[in-house]
C-alpha cells in the first residue's frame, strides 16, 4: 500500500506490497510480478450448508469478478494462491467443481501456483483438468519463489521457505473486532505483519540456529480472500492461532495489525 502507514515490508525493498482496500498483494519474484491471494474457498456456500446449516446464495460469480478486477489492476505474470483454493476437503464436486472450472477459464493462460492448504487435498486432478500444465501445486511445506517464501500455514514451512526475506502465510484469516464508543462492534479483515525469530524453526527442523541462512524474515499473514470464511480474532483474549508455529515464532512485541485500507492499528496484542 502507499503512504507512511502502509503494510509494505520494511527492510525487504517492498518485495510484497498489499493492494489498498483488498485482501491481496503484489509480489516481486526475481523478474516476475505475482498477484497473491489466500483462502479463496471456492464452493464455500455448499460447505456452510452441510457444516452449519447456513443457507446462502452462491457468491462464486462475485469472487471471480473480484479476482479478475485485481488481475486487470496488477497485470501480474502469475497468480499465487496461499492455500485453500477450494473449500471441500477431498476432491471437488458439484458447485465447487463448476466454480473452479469457470475461474480457470476466466484466468486464461496465466500461470497459477497453488500452495497446498488443508482444504486442497484431492484438488490436483481437478486442477489438471481445468488448468492444465499452467497450474503448479506445491507441497504443504510451501515454496520459495525468488526471495519470497510462501506457505499456507497449517503445517510447518520448509527450511527453504523460512530462509527467505519475506514469508507469506494464509490459513489464519486474521480479523479484528473494533468497538465504537457505545459498545457496538464490527469485524474487519486484517493483515498481521511482524519479524520472525529462528528458534522455533531450528527446533522443529533439528538444526542449530547458526546453521540457518537467516535473513531476519518478515512474516505477512494474509486476510482471507473469501469474506464468508471465519477467522482468527487477533485482538480477542483467549483466541488461539491455528498455525503450529504461531504466535511463538513471531517477535510478538513488533507484530502489527493493519486494516485492508492500510490503517496501522499497532501491536496485535494491544489493539
Amino acid at each position: 500500500m502507499d503512504g507512511g502507514d502502509s503494510p509494505s515490508v520494511s527492510g525487504s525493498g517492498s518485495l510484497v506490497e498489499p493492494i489498498p482496500g483488498e485482501p491481496a498483494a503484489r509480489a516481486r519474484l526475481d523478474g516476475e510480478t505475482a498477484l497473491v491471494v489466500s483462502d479463496y474457498h471456492a464452493g464455500i456456500e455448499v460447505g456452510l450448508r452441510y457444516e452449519r446449516g447456513v443457507e446462502l446464495d452462491s457468491n462464486a460469480d462475485l469472487r471471480r469478478i473480484r479476482l479478475l478486477g485485481l488481475l486487470d489492476r496488477v497485470d501480474p505474470d502469475r497468480v499465487v494462491v496461499l492455500g485453500d483454493l477450494g473449500h471441500r476437503i477431498g476432491s471437488a464436486d458439484g458447485a465447487e467443481s463448476e466454480e473452479l472450472a469457470d475461474l480457470f477459464d476466466a484466468l486464461g493462460d496465466r500461470p497459477v501456483t497453488l500452495v497446498r492448504g488443508n482444504h486442497d487435498a484431492g484438488l490436483e486432478s481437478e486442477l489438471a483438468d481445468v488448468g492444465g500444465e499452467r497450474v503448479t501445486v506445491t507441497g504443504p511445506e510451501g515454496v520459495r519463489l525468488g526471495r519470497v517464501g510462501f506457505v499456507h500455514g497449517h503445517t510447518w514451512p520448509s527450511r527453504e521457505v523460512v530462509e527467505s526475506d519475506v514469508v507469506c502465510v494464509g490459513h489464519e484469516h486474521p480479523a479484528v473486532r473494533l468497538e465504537d464508543e457505545v459498545g457496538g462492534g464490527r469485524k474487519e479483515r486484517a493483515w498481521l505483519r511482524g519479524p520472525l525469530r529462528p528458534e522455533p524453526f531450528a527446533e522443529h527442523l533439528g538444526v542449530a540456529v547458526d546453521e540457518f541462512d537467516w535473513r531476519g524474515p518478515e512474516l505477512i499473514v494474509f486476510p482471507a480472500f473469501n469474506d464468508r470464511s471465519g477467522g482468527t480474532w487477533v485482538n480477542v483474549e483467549g483466541q488461539g492461532f491455528l498455525s503450529p508455529f504461531l504466535p511463538r515464532a513471531l517477535v510478538a512485541a513488533d507484530a502489527d495489525v493493519y486494516l485492508l485500507d492500510g490503517t496501522r492499528l499497532g501491536p496485535y496484542r494491544t489493539v
